[in-house]
Order: structure tokens, then sequence, then C-alpha cells
């Protein structure tokens, strides 16, 4: 989580508050004399100010509430029953300094359609999972648990609410595991055996004469808390080959940055400037066509044949999602952050 899209100043004007709101979803922010929290504000207190022909140019601090609620991290505390009993939906979590540390947040289901969709989906389950060692020396990242279940049963488990039903394994790596673990607990799961290690796109090779119809295609280790149907209908009215799910991701630097000259002068000074960067999620619709792009026997990743079909003048599109949407679990930091997404 990053804290900066939580956090003001006091003497922030009240309307860039508002789009810090708008911007992290979440519906509040927090008053900070650097992390040191003094109060909270959320948009409905911003509302009713306006309301009350309050002045837009006016810093946040006349709208702040000074007494919010908090936690002190280590506290032994159910956080989820701790707001619903007192009508909360976020709750900072102060270090022995009163920085905030962490923001916990009651989590709501979202308003999603939940259209029937049924196309196929394929998991790219073949790899062998190095930055999880050593985890994977052991387990195969498909069966590294989230809570009682593994992250691929958390994947299959979001597309069935869809109505997607047909899915299909590209396994290697420890392959039997992964197969009797299936079988017992009666996942029905077509798998396709890739004998040699092929990149995140070789394998799909086997599939294209299996597979005849619009599939979404995902890596074992990324979950999407999105309405699937509204990135299929978007793909489908694209007429793209294929489309990428990404993501808005926002990174701060910590140090200032100049810009120079070619004698070696400054231009510009830039104090901890803020990048946005749109990043690849591991999650795609593609086209059986797609698939015909694919050598056979072949070492290659997604990316490299999605880059081939653009040179060869075919449509590929994205679907662009927020942050805070996407579940990634391809590292042992994610793994944590993970869990406590999905509140396990």
């Amino acid at each position: 989580m990053d804290l900066n899209n939580y956090i003001v100043s006091e003497n922030e004007p009240i309307l860039d508050v508002l789009k810090k709101i708008d911007k992290n979803g979440k519906g509040i922010v927090f008053i900070c004399d650097n992390n040191k929290l003094l109060a909270s504000v959320t948009d409905g207190d911003i509302r009713r100010y306006i309301i009350n022909n309050g002045n837009l140019d006016n810093t946040i601090k006349n709208i702040g509430n000074y007494k919010p609620h908090y936690i002190y991290e280590h506290k032994n505390i159910n956080y989820k029953n701790y707001m619903e009993e007192n009508g909360i939906t976020s709750l900072p979590v102060l270090d022995k300094n009163n920085n905030i540390v962490n923001i916990k947040f009651l989590k709501k289901d979202k308003n999603f359609s939940n259209n029937k969709i049924d196309v196929p989906v394929v998991i790219m389950a073949g790899g062998k999972g190095t930055r999880l060692k050593p985890y994977t020396n052991i387990l195969p990242k498909p069966l590294i648990p989230i809570g009682e279940k593994t992250i691929t049963e958390h994947i299959i488990d979001s597309f069935e609410k869809y109505g997607c039903n047909n899915f299909y394994m590209i396994v290697n790596y420890k392959k039997n595991f992964i197969k009797t673990y299936f079988y017992e607990i009666d996942k029905k799961i077509s798998f396709i055996d890739e004998e040699q290690f092929l990149g995140t796109g070789g394998g799909l090779y086997f599939i294209k004469d299996i597979v005849k119809d619009t599939m979404f295609l995902t890596n074992c280790d990324v979950l999407i808390d999105y309405d699937y149907s509204k990135i299929l209908d978007k793909h489908k009215k694209s007429g793209n080959i294929a489309t990428v799910v990404c993501v808005e991701k926002n990174q701060n630097l910590s140090y200032g940055v100049m810009e120079l000259d070619e004698n070696g002068n400054i231009i510009e000074m830039k104090e901890k400037p803020k990048f946005s960067f749109v990043i690849n999620t591991g999650v795609y619709i593609i086209e059986p066509e797609f698939l015909q792009c694919i050598p056979e026997n072949t070492f290659i990743h997604i990316t490299d044949v999605i880059e081939k079909c653009i040179k060869d003048g075919k449509n590929v599109g994205t679907y662009i999602l927020q942050e805070q949407d996407w579940l990634d679990m391809g590292q042992f930091d994610e793994l944590e952050k993970m869990k406590e997404r999905l509140e396990i």
C-alpha cells in the first residue's frame, strides 16, 4: 500500500484533497504532520462543507475531524469488528510515535454485474516460480496457499462467478503434484503438458487446436478484483486480436532529480518527483488467431508474441484498471499484501 495516496498536510487546498480522495477510491484521507496522524477527512465531510457554501480555496484543516479513530500496531484486535462497531470503513494503524504505518479498510463487495460470460480460461502455470524460492523448492507456484486455498483456486473461483467453467492449465514444473492436487479437490481442469520450458508464451502453442473461442489468459500468480464482463465487452467491441489488462501504477521517488544540459549544468530540479506507469498485470483476452502466431517448440514470452502481432499490423489493445483492482503474489512482499487484501 502506498500511504502517500491517503495522507495530506493541513495546508493543502480542499480541492486538491478532493482529487486525492477521488483517486484513491476509498473516500478518505488522513491529515498528518509528516506521517503523524492529526485528523481524518472523508468525501462526505467535503460535500457537506460545499453544500454549506464553504470556500474551496481554504485549506483542509478547516474541515478535518481532529478526533479520528485509530489503533496502535501489534494490538490484538479484530479490525473488521472494530470498524463495524464504530461505523467506519477505514482505520489507520499507528506506531508508538503516532505515525501511520498501515491503514485497514472494511472490505465491501463491489457492485459487479456478474453477467455470465462463459468463455474459456487458460492458466499459465508451467514456470519454476524462482522469485518465490525457497517456497517453490517444495511447492509449485500454483499451489502456494493464500489462506485456506491456493492462489490458483482463488483465480478459478473469481472466473466461476461469471459462469466460466472451461479451464485449461499449462503445466510443467512439478506438474504431477499440481494435477494430483486438483483431482483430489474435484476441480474440473484440462491439463496441457509442456515438456520443455517454453517461457510464458511457448506453451500456448499446444492449445491452438483445442481452444477455438475468445479466451481469458492469466498468469497463475495474479488476481483481478474487477468485473470480467466489462473487460470482455470492450475487447469484443474493439476487434483486437488481444487485449492486455493493465494497471496504472504510481511511484514516488525518494530523492531529488536533476535535469542537466550537455555541459552538466542544472536545467531543472525536481524534489521527490512522482511517476506514473501503465504496467502489464499478466491477464489477457486473446482471440484464437493469436495462437497461430506462436512457433512450435520455441521458447518465447507472451510479450514477444504481442510485439510480433503489433509489427504485423494486428490490433492489440489495453484495458486499464486502478492499482487496487490488481493483486499480485509474484514476490514475497506481495504475498502478504494479497493476504491482507483478501482479509485472510
